[in-house]
């Protein structure tokens, strides 16, 4: 074991999940170096791993625990923690900028440079989500800066400088949620927590090419068992990243054809003529067998010379359709004799500008423990460590409703975000109001909506909240639907059209009748329910016949009838105030006072009849209306006593059925607001999906 006081607290541990071994590696950064303080390798026991994914995630499970555990005594240090990274299998990139406006001239700080890393990372998931189709969920595993920008003008580090508005462009790189849920359950069962997750190629050009190198235009080729990883650098930055499923494993499979062996001894041959003309073995038979190098290179040089065609047309596709200056080749399965070679041919350039990469770029690593030999096969797995101090990109795992959700960990993550990733229905986050009433007064088109439903109880560990609560690793959600109001109920008596009654002067005597309304043809008191799409008019008068069947009135054709001091019929129409007379005996009025009375009666016939409706309202009159801005434009709100700000979801196009992006921007007079904070006449709201 290790003087456990000879290096400081904090050690990094890293794992190289690899299709043939796992290599864990444990150390620190102190200046410019990186001590390894410890490092254990275990091949698998058997192929656990095809094509840098993990099949049997039981097994590569078992097999981390055993290297945590050789490296928890070598240490003699609890370890619980793990950077990890993916390979490239399924890759997919992105290419972004992003912009911070920092409001006025600052000096920029580590955490300003985070936040707007943070910043580009999410756009960057935003717009693969517009362009991802497939069924699959994809995750960011890992991101490069190309370029800072310093007020408009390029900076390699922003730090301490003095700005007003900072930028990047960057490349994120996202893979399917199974290759990353098969590397965060192997990791578990291995009782460690994700601190960092990369990608391959990321981690390989940590150690492989600094960045002082970075200002050419060179390709890095990380040759693994299952996958060959690549990454293109020019003019100072990482500007692309790609992946092959070939390797040295399609090697192994030929010699293991040839030689009549299982994998295992077919891949000790392989390692064998790497530093011997002839390797010794014994077949399936059990028959002892010899061969040469030259043999072992010949059965396998058509494979060579299709991995290093693939390989390089892939890197010409990531440079623009031409090739590289140069080629760094990391990785157990490029140090196959006349790789190099080979692959400088397909990129028509000089044999010597390929080349494996090993101690010649692990000046700046240094071994604390005794026979490790600095080789391309540890660039990766120093790499994996080396990447924790640039960039901390982490999955976390929610309960949500009793599932478990993953969800990427941008600091920012409330509750609305899990609800989201679990497919929670966007709806049975909200109040939810019941079915609206649809139906004409008097050829106008009325709306009545129905009342608003119970908001959904959330709880988070226990405790009630609300969706914008912010969440953490391992917490548990629980989110109890929203509930439907009822569904719109109203009288007619309720409509502001309606006056309960009417006077009409019968012989006389005040006779007050009940208002009665049209409804499809038929006749309805006040106390009538209104119906979906029913035709409502309202009725503003009696008939003479109606007045008469309303006082039990029997009026025969030997009567006389008049109406305001004119005769009349029995359909004439009687309204408010209306004068009216029934009598056996045919009546003269004098010609003035007819005149007079007759003037005046009009004048009130007409009150009555014209309709003065002062505005259209959709809701009854006894209910309160604000007008507030939202996303600016005025919106009246109506038919509450009280608003608070969900409300405005129901008068306003925004889709929350489809994710637009990392969940709801939700302000009030500029400020952050609640969902179920109250609004008031005026204010100002702005609803958005953020990017």
């Amino acid at each position: 074991m290790l003087d456990v006081n000879q290096y400081p607290g904090q050690l990094v541990f890293g794992l190289d999940i690899g299709t043939r071994s796992i290599v864990g590696t444990v150390g620190y950064k102190s200046d410019s170096k990186f001590y390894v303080v410890a490092q254990e390798i275990r091949e698998h026991e058997t192929r656990a791993m095809l094509d840098g994914q993990i099949h049997d995630i039981n097994k590569v499970g078992d097999t981390i625990r055993r290297v945590k555990e050789a490296l928890e005594q070598k240490t003699g240090r609890k370890i619980t923690e793990v950077c990890i990274a993916a390979a490239g299998r399924v890759l997919q990139t992105v290419t972004t900028s992003v912009e911070v406006d920092l409001g006025v001239d600052k000096v920029i700080t580590t955490e300003d440079i985070y936040a707007l890393d943070s910043a580009g990372v999410e756009k960057a998931y935003a717009e693969f989500q517009r362009i991802n189709t497939s069924e699959e969920k994809f995750y960011c595993v890992g991101y490069s800066i190309i370029h800072y920008y310093m007020n408009g003008n390029p900076m390699s580090n922003l730090e301490n400088h003095k700005a007003h508005i900072i930028a990047e462009e960057l490349i994120a790189t996202f893979l399917p949620d199974d290759v990353v849920d098969g590397l965060y359950r192997a990791v578990h069962l291995a009782d460690l927590e994700v601190s960092n997750l990369t990608l391959e190629p990321i981690a390989a050009i940590q150690v492989a090419i600094p960045e002082s190198f970075r200002m050419l235009n060179i390709a890095l080729v990380d040759v693994g068992a299952g996958t060959s990883d690549i990454s293109i650098t020019k003019d100072g930055s990482i500007v692309a990243y790609g992946m092959l499923p070939c390797a040295g494993d399609s090697l192994t499979e030929i010699i293991a054809q040839n030689c009549l062996v299982d994998f295992a001894m077919a891949e000790k041959i392989k390692r064998g003529i790497m530093n011997n003309d002839i390797v010794e073995y014994q077949d399936i038979m059990a028959l002892p067998q010899t061969i040469t190098k030259e043999e072992v290179l010949g059965m396998v040089e058509a494979k060579v010379d299709s991995m290093t065609q693939q390989v390089a047309d892939k890197i010409k596709e990531l440079n623009g359709g031409k090739s590289v200056s140069a080629v760094f080749v990391v990785g157990g399965g490029g140090k196959i004799e006349t790789y190099t070679d080979k692959l400088a041919a397909e990129l028509g350039i000089q044999k010597e500008r390929v080349a494996l990469r090993g101690k010649e770029v692990m000046q700046a690593i240094e071994f604390l423990e005794e026979g490790i030999e600095k080789d391309s096969l540890l660039v990766t797995p120093i790499g994996i460590c080396l990447n924790f101090y640039e960039q901390s990109n982490n999955f976390i795992y929610v309960t949500f409703n009793g599932e478990r959700v993953k969800l990427y960990d941008n600091n920012k993550l409330a509750i609305v975000d899990a609800a989201m990733q679990a497919e929670f229905s966007k709806e049975a986050l909200f109040p939810r109001r019941g079915k609206e009433l649809n139906f004409t007064v008097d050829g106008k088109s009325k709306i009545v909506r129905g009342q608003l439903g119970e908001a959904a109880e959330i709880t988070l560990n226990g405790e009630r909240t609300d969706i914008s609560r912010r969440i953490h690793a391992n917490d548990i959600i629980e989110v109890k639907e929203s509930t439907t109001g009822e569904p719109a109920k109203l009288e007619i008596q309720k409509l502001p059209e309606y006056s309960a009654s009417l006077t009409v002067i019968v012989n006389d005597r005040s006779v007050v009748l009940p208002k009665f309304a049209s409804v499809n043809g038929s006749l309805q008191s006040g106390y009538y329910e209104i119906q979906e799409n029913d035709v409502i008019e309202m009725l503003n008068y009696y008939t003479i016949e109606q007045i008469a069947e309303f006082m039990d009135i029997l009026i025969d054709q030997t009567m006389n009838v008049y109406v305001n001091n004119k005769r009349a019929g029995a359909n004439t129409k009687v309204y408010e105030n209306f004068s009216v007379v029934w009598t056996t005996e045919e009546l003269r009025f004098d010609n003035e006072g007819m005149d007079n009375e007759e003037m005046d009666y009009e004048e009130m016939d007409d009150e009555e009849i014209e309709d003065e409706e002062q505005h259209e309202t959709e809701y009854i009159e006894e209910l309160k209306e604000i007008s507030v801005i939202a996303n600016g434009r005025p919106v009246t709100m109506h038919g509450k006593t009280e608003y608070v700000f969900v409300d405005i979801f129901d008068y306003i196009d925004f889709d929350l059925s489809k994710v637009k992006g990392n969940g709801i921007a939700t302000k009030r007079n500029g400020a952050a607001a609640q969902y179920m904070e109250p609004l008031a006449q005026g204010d100002v709201l702005e609803i958005y999906w953020k990017d």
